[in-house]
């Protein structure tokens, strides 16, 4: 298992912690990443585009014209795609984007991305990562001390602490989710992974810890 220095809020070096082999020492599969990836993001996309049809479009219910002896072309319906105000042919229906990847795919991929930050260095575990009081000052101060001022971090909470999230959520280079929410996409989307030293044992369970283990 791979070691790291486990770290306070101060950045000062407090104690070491092994990474979880399972999670951190796997094979880098980047087509797995690429595939699960697509599919996060698919599946975020709302699919509610529409576009309406000539049956749908408002008005256009009287003949514009008689169909002899005007000289012009032939014309139905004011409705008709090729006038102005009518309605579009072969437009953009409601459609659902989402792909299927199964869950020995997910975790693969979320194995390869953690794998590929720890190998950079770039995972950095920090104990009581909480804050007593909702301060953006405070945040930004404990994030200097780490050495990720403007660096875009993933910070993995253990459970969700109204006071930390609100902390953290001004800063533009930040995001933060609970550890049961730990995906592929938003590990490989940041530079460094800053976890919670008590989410290390949580990750790939889809639990958080406890409220008496997070107070």
């Amino acid at each position: 298992m791979a070691t790291v220095d486990v770290k306070n809020l101060a950045g000062e070096v407090v104690g070491q912690c092994e990474l979880p082999a399972a999670w951190f020492e796997g094979d880098i599969n980047i087509p797995v990443m690429h595939q699960v990836v697509v599919a996060q993001q698919a599946a975020g996309r709302q699919g509610t585009h529409k576009t309406k049809t000539r049956a749908e479009v408002a008005g256009g219910g009287k003949k514009p014209w008689r169909q002899k002896g005007t000289g012009r072309a032939r014309h139905g319906s004011t409705r008709s795609p090729i006038w102005v105000g009518g309605g579009v042919a072969h437009g953009r229906t409601p459609s659902n984007w989402a792909k299927r990847v199964n869950k020995k795919l997910k975790r693969a991929a979320l194995r390869s991305a953690l794998t590929d930050r720890a190998n950079d260095g770039a995972i950095t575990v920090v104990r009581d990562l909480t804050f007593a009081q909702p301060k953006t000052k405070a945040a930004t101060a404990a994030l200097s001390a780490l050495g990720h001022t403007d660096t875009k971090t993933l910070v993995v909470l253990s459970d969700v602490h109204g006071a930390t999230m609100k902390s953290l959520r001004n800063l533009p280079w930040v995001h933060t989710l609970t550890v049961d929410q730990l995906n592929t996409y938003d590990v490989l989307n940041n530079d460094v992974v800053m976890i919670d030293e008590r989410a290390l044992g949580l990750i790939g369970t889809g639990k958080r810890a406890s409220s008496e283990e997070t107070a």
